[in-house]
């Protein structure tokens, strides 16, 4: 689906509505049309609207409306629209690769859907917007149970690991970035390493800190303007990211980041963003 996500249309919550319609328009061309009142229909809502839903409930409400709305204008059995939860949308993109890979179940010479021998399940890392999310099927028990999911599809069972990791995703992850250069220069005039050398922004103290994943300093004035300025310095920039996330795990368990627990990686991965 090309566009902006849904939770882009928070002023404009007719335009979320409107947005869908080409997938759903595509859907109804793929899905015969004596089934289409009886395929069900769900919308998940990712990262981005959690963060709306932090942010303004009430807008997040306004744009779950229109998109229900919208799609309730179809054929279909729709069973509503609500935000998933982080292990969800991380473990139904792992279904969606492996599906599509046909490591889950494939159709075999003799006529019948079986489960595939000797195929490997991959594991999968979703980079998006607002969050970003691993999931994959560790060989070690999952000890902390926020981070365990389990599916039995087409009889077979498998225990995932699955965690979503918010505000790493790409968009808030380079917010991130910007005003934590903001902080440590402390003025209204700063560069940034990441951008190409000579380029140069203006943008508010309300656009940057227009977002729960970044705290604005109390000293700092909405309406006021910085000036960022490109240096284009790759090892600076490096160096930079990496302070965004501590990789220091304490002794309680082994973890991804920020203390987040995670067993040992294992198999192959497919990423997708």
């Amino acid at each position: 689906l090309a566009g902006p996500g849904i939770s882009s249309y928070a002023d404009d919550p007719v335009g979320a509505g409107a947005s869908l319609k080409p997938c759903l328009e595509k859907a109804m061309k793929i899905v015969p049309a004596e089934q289409q009142r009886e395929t069900p229909t769900y919308l998940g809502a990712t990262a981005g609207m959690r963060l709306l839903r932090k942010q303004n409930s009430t807008k997040a409400e306004q744009v779950f409306a229109e998109v229900s709305k919208a799609i309730g204008e179809y054929p279909v059995d729709f069973r509503g629209a609500r935000i998933l939860t982080g292990s969800e949308e991380g473990s139904f993109g792992w279904i969606t690769v492996n599906y599509l890979l046909e490591t889950l179940v494939k159709f075999s010479f003799s006529g019948r859907w079986e489960h595939p021998q000797d195929t490997e399940v991959l594991g999968a890392l979703d980079l998006g917007g607002a969050s970003t999310q691993i999931t994959f099927q560790p060989g070690v028990t999952v000890e902390d149970r926020n981070t365990s999911v389990f599916f039995r599809l087409y009889g077979t069972n498998y225990s995932l690991y699955s965690h979503s990791y918010l505000c790493y995703g790409q968009s808030q992850a380079l917010k991130m970035l910007l005003a934590t250069l903001h902080q440590a220069s402390s003025s209204a005039q700063f560069s940034h390493p990441c951008y190409p050398q000579g380029y140069q922004e203006n943008i508010t103290v309300a656009e940057l800190y227009d977002s729960p994943c970044v705290r604005a300093p109390s000293s700092a004035s909405p309406e006021r303007v910085l000036t960022v300025t490109g240096t284009g310095q790759p090892g600076a920039c490096g160096t930079a990211i990496q302070r965004l996330f501590n990789f220091s795990c304490g002794a309680q368990w082994p973890c991804g980041f920020n203390g987040v627990y995670q067993p040992p990686v294992r198999g192959r991965f497919l990423v997708s963003s």
